[in-house]
């Protein structure tokens, strides 16, 4: 998994008031959860850009008032009109101990049912998993290589060394869908 640095400020005044003044100033109100304690810090818009607008995971090496900690970001809230960010969780990892994540799902190979006409789709693009950080990978990779046309694969059907999957085993992450074409070409073979 990649790692961020990020700083932030250790602010005292919590409440409504205090964090709209914070958000007018360009800084967004956070948290850090997991330690010994709960943790009220302040971080800068342009400072998370790259940690919020990415399709990657992170490692956060969090320094705030002078104390580095490993973190991953566990929550964001979005303004409902303007898409400013307004708050963000973060939690506190440590070695071997296993947290929930939600990580990239990458499709690989080229499925037999798109070469019969149908089309891919790919129905979840993150998939939750539970395992210590270290064991979390940036992407996982799902062949679709013998994926006929019609056909799904399901959480259930999926597994990958160390990590347990959270979601409900009958989701469906990826299907190839029949398309009009295909069938036609259906009807026309009498299959």
């Amino acid at each position: 998994m990649k790692t961020f640095a990020l700083s932030g400020e250790l602010r005292t005044e919590l409440g409504k008031k205090a964090s709209k003044g914070l958000r007018a100033g360009d800084q967004i109100p956070a948290v850090l959860y997991g330690g010994n304690d709960v943790v009220h810090f302040t971080v800068s818009q342009e400072a998370v850009r790259n940690l919020v607008y990415s399709p990657d995971i992170f490692v956060i090496d969090l320094t705030i008032g002078g104390k580095t900690v490993k973190a991953i970001l566990k929550d964001l809230q979005f303004h409902p009109v303007s898409d400013a960010i307004l708050h963000l969780d973060f939690l506190q990892v440590e070695e071997g101990k296993a947290i929930v994540m939600e990580v990239p799902v990458v499709l690989t190979g080229h499925a037999e049912g798109v070469k019969a006409g149908g089309k891919l789709s790919l129905e979840m693009r993150k998939l939750k998993v539970r395992a210590p950080y270290t064991e979390i990978p940036e992407q996982l990779f799902i062949d679709v290589t013998e994926l006929g046309l019609g056909k799904t694969i399901q959480v259930g059907a999926l597994s990958f060394d160390g990590l347990e999957i959270i979601n409900a085993k009958n989701a469906v992450v990826c299907a190839v869908k029949l398309t009009r074409a295909a069938r036609g070409a259906m009807a026309k073979s009498g299959k």
